[in-house]
């Protein structure tokens, strides 16, 4: 006996409305779009590395680790720049006056510090004029305000004093974690960078560019796998149209924490082809940065053209004591607690590194960071109570006249 023929009701049933199909195949062709990712151009090749431009500038960039030869072509060329606008005082004997380099490491948040140090320093009237400043992460947003000095220092002040996490993040949801690039969007911070550098900032950095001055901002290119030192001066300087368009992307770049903040996807040329580099915070490679080690090797800065009394500053904006935790044994905080602990290392790393390069090159070493006697709170990020609190920790050291370490604290003597 054959079964009973379904009658239309139950057919109707079991079988998908076409409602319901039109809504699966949109769900699956959303889902398939966020598994594909965004789209983008292509990256230069591997073999065109050494020949990527970015506004066909040359002097633009560098590959941090190899285009030595490069960079010290460009410290000639900065050495020239400077020694024809000492020729403008009647005054000069010909001797290179002493030459003051800053280097500002990431750090997040706690750039209040360095922020809060730069100010008091500037306000005290002892800051230095810096020949070369260098930034990553936090440090590259505050590079600018300190290579341009104290005219700059009421900006420098409110961009960490007077923001929240809504100036300079935009929370995507968990979701991106898995089909997006980035937890967040940093349409506000670069809605900040852009009203601080601006048009009167970017003529006065190609001004100082000029005078033989350099301000250096560290990237990682995530398709090349490699960092990258901007000479930001030399954009400014370029006259190109774009250029200023550029310099803010670069900035906002160096802070892009991957998978927090989204990819900075940056237009650069190759052999006459036009490509799109992503690059991403510098502090993937390193959290700070004085200039690469190679080029002491192929110019000896003691002697020669080069020799003139060189003073370097450090100021890493984190603690260099360990922050003790009892890790729960779950894999989020396994995993974002080793990052943490490899990212502290790094930092510290690159401390010792560069020490051993200005004992090296005979430069004077002095490193600033966030000492015990600040209270080790716990907060959350951008929390203004806290960055507040730095940043005034920090001027009052600085405006009293800052006692700079003259060693990484795990190579300091006691008494030194």
């Amino acid at each position: 006996m054959k079964p009973p023929a379904p009658s239309a009701s139950n057919a109707a049933r079991n079988k998908p409305s076409e409602l319901a199909t039109q809504l699966s195949e949109s769900w699956l062709t959303r889902l398939m779009g966020r598994c594909i990712g965004y789209q983008r151009e292509p990256p230069a090749p591997a073999d065109l590395a050494d020949h990527v431009t970015v506004l066909g500038i040359q002097g633009a960039r560098f590959w941090a680790d190899s285009q030595v030869d490069s960079l010290v072509r460009e410290a000639e060329q900065a050495l020239e720049r400077e020694k024809a606008a000492l020729q403008q005082d009647e005054g000069w004997d010909g001797r290179l006056p002493p030459a003051s380099f800053l280097a500002i490491s990431g750090g997040s948040d706690d750039g209040s510090f360095g922020a809060g140090l730069i100010c008091g320093w500037s306000d005290a009237g002892t800051m230095p004029t810096f020949k070369i400043v260098t930034g990553v992460s936090t440090g590259a947003m505050i590079a600018p305000f300190a290579f341009l000095g104290h005219s700059y220092m009421s900006g420098l002040r409110a961009v960490y004093t007077k923001i929240g996490p809504d100036d300079v993040l935009k929370r995507r949801g968990v979701h991106n974690a898995v089909f997006g690039e980035a937890l967040a969007d940093t349409a506000p911070l670069y809605g900040l960078i852009t009203h601080y550098i601006n048009e009167r900032a970017f003529a006065d950095i190609a001004s100082e560019y000029n005078k033989g001055r350099l301000l250096l901002i560290g990237t990682t290119s995530l398709d090349a796998q490699r960092p990258v030192i901007w000479n930001i001066g030399a954009i400014a300087a370029s006259g190109r149209p774009g250029a200023l368009e550029v310099i803010r992307t670069i900035i906002l770049a160096s802070a892009s924490i991957p998978g927090a903040f989204p990819p900075m996807m940056i237009e650069v040329e190759a052999d006459g082809h036009r490509y799109q580099e992503m690059n991403v915070d510098g502090g993937v490679v390193a959290q700070t940065f004085l200039y690469p080690p190679g080029v002491g090797m192929r110019a000896n800065l003691r002697s020669a053209e080069f020799a003139r009394d060189r003073h370097a500053y450090i100021i890493r904006n984190s603690r260099l004591d360990p922050d003790w935790a009892s890790v729960n044994r779950r894999f989020l905080n396994i995993s974002g607690r080793a990052i943490a602990t490899m990212i502290h290392y790094i930092g510290y790393n690159d401390l010792l590194r560069i020490y051993a390069q200005a004992k090296h090159d005979g430069i004077d070493y002095n490193l600033a960071f966030i000492e015990t006697d600040f209270p080790n709170t716990k907060h959350s990020k951008f929390d203004p109570e806290y960055m507040n609190s730095l940043f005034d920790y920090a001027y009052a050291k600085g405006a009293a006249g800052f006692s700079w370490r003259k060693a990484p604290p795990v190579l300091e003597t006691p008494g030194s």
